[in-house]
């Protein structure tokens, strides 16, 4: 197969013609690299599902799987300016992100073979290392395509294939998990059998690469020669979203929770993923789609259910905490869709990649700390697990009514 020609419109063709050939191209490219997504988060969405209660297993308590998860997620998205700069520099695309999934998608079947706590934290660690270094070139990658559909509209397609993924692999890992009665020995089953979705990602990974190689011609707007630096609206923006990651609280905790108090039994913890992931994609269409319409001011009501969620999970029982384990999921995953579509909007194209790796890493790093914060007060008592994540929550939202009333001033 070939790489597809994507080039924009010579003299004398058909505009119109051209600009359908290239809206089509960039709709295939979405769904192409959304379906490669689908089977990576098939893969260590499936295998994070379970990670709190198998950390537990090893002799592990509340606070250090936080941290652990905590460290996981500052390495996950604080490498990742090093990984945009690189893009950025080299224009080196697809071997950068081919790179990080590889690790990735081994990181997750080696859990398999852990033999102590040291060992599967540090695979932990690195399958959210192969992310960091994934993530920010991909997202460039899916930017150029994103203009001919729509931002939000493209970045929500992606995001819904994503959490496809984020929703059957739990499922699948629940279906291991079916005799009720849960060992060691059933999470190692679960991890080597998720080599088989990582398999298939791979080889999608390949075949992307082959038919799409120059993926930034989907992309017909000229380059901003002059770039200069991210505009303020941009900082702003992230200082939000900082705030925002640090009072969500990480899933390896409140799956550790659920499971330690016996609110929910192990066969059904990967099943309450499933469920978030669900709302996650769904969540994704339809509020990408909102975003194209209305901007910014679609993150308030989005912030609202994430701080809804937070005494719903630590002070609910079985009903209640599915409805908040819904509404975080629903805040996570459409926080993951729109956070890219917004910057896109926000910075000049020859900045992306740098600002994808920025704020990232910025939104990782207040996840990392939120983590380290809501372990110890979780070894304190709930209340204060709560007041944090909600006070914190609601700070976002005068931050992100500031930006939606401010048009970007760095609009491409």
């Amino acid at each position: 197969m070939t790489g597809v020609d994507s080039s924009p419109a010579k003299p004398g063709t058909d505009g119109a013609s051209d600009g359908l050939r290239l809206r089509r191209a960039a709709t295939r490219f979405v769904l192409m690299v959304g379906i490669m997504s689908l089977f990576a988060d098939f893969t260590y969405e499936g295998s994070r599902s379970i990670l709190g209660p198998y950390l537990g297993l090893f002799g592990l308590g509340g606070t250090a799987v936080s941290i652990i998860s905590g460290v996981g997620e500052l390495v996950g998205y604080g490498l990742r300016p090093l990984s945009g700069r690189l893009a950025d520099t080299s224009k080196r695309f697809w071997p950068i992100t081919i790179f990080g999934y590889v690790i990735q998608m081994v990181a997750v079947p080696l859990l398999a073979f852990a033999g102590n706590w040291p060992i599967a934290a540090w695979l932990v660690i690195q399958e959210r290392m192969g992310k960091a270094i994934r993530n920010p070139p991909r997202d460039v990658m899916l930017s150029h395509a994103a203009k001919e559909m729509g931002y939000g509209w493209a970045f929500g397609v992606h995001e819904a294939l994503d959490q496809s993924g984020a929703l059957l692999g739990p499922l699948a890992i629940a279906a291991v998990f079916v005799s009720g009665s849960v060992t060691i020995g059933d999470y190692r089953t679960a991890f080597m059998y998720l080599a088989i979705p990582a398999g298939i990602m791979l080889s999608l990974l390949a075949l992307a690469r082959r038919t799409y190689p120059h993926p930034e011609t989907l992309e017909v707007s000229p380059p901003d020669l002059n770039p200069g630096g991210l505009p303020r609206i941009y900082w702003v923006y992230l200082s939000g979203a900082v705030l925002v990651g640090a009072g969500m609280g990480s899933w390896l905790l409140l799956a550790y929770h659920l499971n330690a108090t016996g609110i929910v039994s192990a066969p059904l913890i990967p099943v309450f993923y499933a469920i978030a992931m669900g709302v996650s994609g769904g969540g994704s269409l339809l509020f990408g789609r909102v975003f194209d319409r209305i901007g910014m001011t679609v993150l308030v009501p989005l912030t609202l259910a994430s701080a809804a969620a937070i005494p719903l999970v630590w002070f609910g029982g079985f009903g209640f905490s599915l409805v908040g384990i819904a509404l975080w999921g629903l805040g996570t995953g459409v926080q993951e869709s729109l956070i890219p579509a917004a910057v896109a909007t926000m910075v000049p194209r020859e900045r992306r990649t740098s600002a994808y790796g920025i704020f990232t890493a910025g939104y990782g790093i207040s996840l990392f700390f939120g983590s380290v914060i809501i372990g110890l007060l979780y070894a304190v008592n709930l209340a204060s697990v709560v007041a944090f994540g909600v006070i914190v929550e609601l700070a976002a939202i005068p931050v992100f009514l500031w930006v939606a009333r401010r048009r970007p001033e760095g609009r491409v």
